[in-house]
């Protein structure tokens, strides 16, 4: 792995702990609101300033970190656990399975991503789950498509046939032997789409369809002060420097995963 994939997760590992222990570490409360510090400047007692209703945006960031990291985090399982499945089903049983299940990408594949994740999510009720469900619906697209290539490459090598000649059935090879193949490049894709999954949360938090007010989220954080970008600045600039922070460690991380794979792949 490249030293700037290990610096990208190792300042990955450091948000995301951040955030996991922000409950409980010594930070002012994220929902508190105090109109006689309106807007304040950043300073020791407020780091990041305060917002446009007094509270203070350092212990909000952190909070917000643990939804937003966590909900980017969750609708990349569920896109990977599901693209998987398909990918694994359409490369294996191939035929009119194989075409229609390839349909169905190439038909979610057709709308724009973030418009389709924000159709998703004005159908539903807002909240987090609503925020999973429209980003894994849309990434999981992605997952599908390098499957079914890899159990496409895999199912026709000697081993295949060599558990066939043995007598096991279709579903002991496609689950137990050509599966678990699949499964490094399929965390890889997650490495790579983790960044793209954090902005997306982030854009539809600002435009509303996430996690309500008061709950704390990055987009959400942005969206409440845009008002005032030019006369408090730091109101929208370190929640939008927190979501650039993270989706580029996660893209740098991706990326050095992508390689590392290749290099294993060749070698």
């Amino acid at each position: 792995m490249r030293k700037t994939g290990r610096i990208a997760g190792i300042v990955l590992a450091v948000f995301v702990l951040v955030a996991v222990l922000a409950p409980v570490l010594p930070l002012a409360d994220p929902y508190r609101i105090d109109l006689d510090s309106l807007r304040l400047p950043p300073s020791w007692e407020h780091p990041f300033g305060t917002d446009s209703k007094g509270r203070d945006i350092f212990s909000r960031v952190l909070h917000g970190g643990q939804i937003s990291i966590s909900v980017a985090v969750a609708a990349a399982v569920i896109a990977a656990l599901i693209g998987f499945g398909v990918g694994l089903v359409s490369g294996y049983c191939g035929g009119k399975v194989d075409t229609v299940l390839m349909a169905a990408v190439d038909f979610i594949l057709s709308f724009p991503s973030l418009l389709l994740a924000v159709a998703i999510s004005v159908i539903l009720p807002p909240g987090i789950y609503t925020v999973m469900i429209a980003i894994a619906c849309v990434g999981w697209t992605s997952f599908a498509r390098i499957v079914r290539g890899q159990v496409l490459s895999y199912k026709e090598m000697p081993f295949v046939e060599a558990a066939r000649s043995y007598g096991c059935s279709h579903w002991r090879i496609a689950l137990f032997h050509i599966a678990p193949l699949c499964i490094p490049i399929c965390l890889v894709v997650m490495g790579i789409k983790l960044g793209g999954f954090v902005l997306t949360e982030a854009t539809l938090g600002f435009l509303g369809l996430g996690a309500q007010p008061p709950t704390p989220t990055w987009g959400a954080m942005i969206s409440a002060n845009r008002a005032y970008i030019l006369s408090a600045p730091w109101t929208v600039f370190f929640p939008g420097l927190a979501i650039f922070l993270t989706a580029f460690c996660c893209n740098l991380l991706g990326d050095s995963l992508k390689e590392r794979s290749d290099l294993r792949i060749k070698e």
